[in-house]
């Protein structure tokens, strides 16, 4: 393996520690326990978050059983090659820079450019007033639908993470680790459960507010996304077809 995959997770671009171990050929244990020593030290420091380093994780193994891992930012990468020495650690090094470099870039040309002349900053202002009034437009029609989807989730044709492994047969647990491991979901910063913007098909997001007034977010799963995992999972041996009960609404 000369290779790395670029996890990107709300624009934070992540690598798993599996891949890391196979790279720089070390037994993944041995590079966990390594890891759990560096968040050790780092969350001694009051200065320091391992969390800019290290981001706890989890996987299915070929057993069906969950298992730990690490997600690795760039400083995380740092860490891990700032301990090795030889051509391992200079192959390792010159890959996960090479690899991070690609995504910045990649993201850096999605990004829309500054105005450089006057004429520019014009045709800026004149898009940004039209998006402007096109969100407000948007939300005079946003009541109704968001009162139609109040609706759909209390017919139960969509259905929460934890609901939703019930009806399959699954434990939450596993599903949630399962999910991760098929690229349908990742955990954002604060370790919430997030679909992939190519996934959306079997999610919806409904938005609500703490009783704190913060805005957050839910993940819920729709009849498609149901039928699909329950598919899925049988296919993979995680429950058998008798054990889901689901029913789909129309």
């Amino acid at each position: 393996m000369n290779d790395l995959t670029i996890i990107n997770q709300n624009n934070q671009f992540l690598v798993e520690s599996r891949e890391v171990a196979e790279l720089i050929e070390k037994k993944h244990d041995n590079l966990l326990r390594d890891i759990r020593g560096y968040k050790k030290i780092l969350e001694d420091s009051s200065n320091l978050k391992s969390q800019d380093f290290f981001i706890e994780s989890t996987y299915i193994n070929t057993q069906n059983k969950i298992q730990p891992c690490y997600l690795l930012t760039k400083k995380g990468c740092d860490m891990v090659a700032n301990k090795m020495t030889g051509e391992k650690g200079i192959i390792f090094t010159a890959i996960y820079v090479t690899k991070f470099e690609e995504m910045e870039q990649e993201l850096k040309e999605k990004q829309p450019k500054l105005p450089t002349t006057y004429k520019e900053a014009l045709q800026q202002l004149l898009i940004e007033v039209e998006e402007k009034e096109q969100l407000q437009l948007e939300n005079q029609v946003m009541k109704p639908k968001a009162d139609y989807f109040d609706a759909l989730v209390e017919r139960n044709l969509l259905t929460n993470i934890r609901d939703t492994a019930k009806e399959l047969g699954v434990k939450e647990k596993v599903f949630v680790s399962w999910l991760i491991e098929k690229k349908y979901c990742y955990r954002d910063l604060k370790g919430k459960i997030k679909p992939y913007s190519n996934k959306m098909q079997y999610f919806e997001l409904k938005e609500f507010t703490t009783p704190h007034g913060h805005s957050d977010t839910q993940t819920l799963i729709n009849p498609k996304g149901r039928e699909a995992f329950r598919l899925l999972l049988i296919k993979d041996g995680l429950v058998k077809e008798k054990e889901c009960q689901i029913s789909i609404l129309s």
